[in-house]
């Protein structure tokens, strides 16, 4: 059954109505990624980051000005080293003088939102987007997404992978390769798959 067939009640999540699909995303509901709009979202995305990723360590200026293209905000004294991978760009927000090291993965189906004073360790991923248990909807290629923050003066270590709706509070360290799936709070230290607090730090 498609989701074009699909009729109310427990699918009714999945049922097409008079908005379209992108309309759908940012609303934070089901979608299916077959929206014109959101498939040339997504070739900006992969243009403006193939030129990104393209540019040598030389070229501060013209980094400079594919970002600010690339994403919905981006703050002074940033850097990202490419290689940078997005689906949109557009929401996404990174504060002043954060850091990021190679190899960004950050699925902006969602808002994805990074504070000031980030530093953010190679090959992190952070990933809004969500898809449904139920093998059908599944299939016929539904998805929604949550929204991701990560507060003022974060370390992610490397490897860090940051799940759906989390939010990250300020000045806490998560440790490489731990599994973010819950809320952190402000000043502590995480590690692990899931990731949990081990101890507070000090201010």
């Amino acid at each position: 059954m498609s989701g074009q067939d699909r009729q109310h009640g427990q699918d009714e999540p999945y049922v097409r109505d008079e908005r379209s699909m992108h309309e759908r995303m940012l609303a934070g509901d089901w979608y299916v990624a077959d929206d014109d709009t959101l498939v040339e979202a997504y070739r900006r995305a992969v243009d403006l980051t193939t030129a990104y990723n393209a540019t040598t360590a030389r070229e501060d200026e013209r980094r400079h000005e594919l970002l600010t293209e690339l994403l919905g905000a981006v703050g002074e004294d940033t850097a990202i080293r490419p290689p940078l991978h997005v689906d949109y760009g557009t929401q996404i927000s990174v504060g002043s003088r954060t850091f990021v090291n190679f190899g960004l993965v950050a699925l902006d189906v969602a808002a994805i939102v990074i504070g000031d004073d980030v530093q953010i360790g190679p090959n992190v991923q952070l990933l809004t987007p969500i898809h449904p248990l139920e093998t059908g909807p599944r299939r016929d290629k539904w998805e929604a997404a949550k929204p991701i923050t990560i507060g003022d003066n974060v370390w992610l270590g490397g490897g860090v992978v940051v799940c759906p709706g989390v939010t990250i509070g300020a000045n806490t360290v998560v440790g490489a390769g731990a599994v973010v799936t819950k809320d952190l709070p402000a000043g502590v230290l995480a590690v692990g798959n899931p990731a949990r607090v081990v101890r507070e730090l000090a201010e």
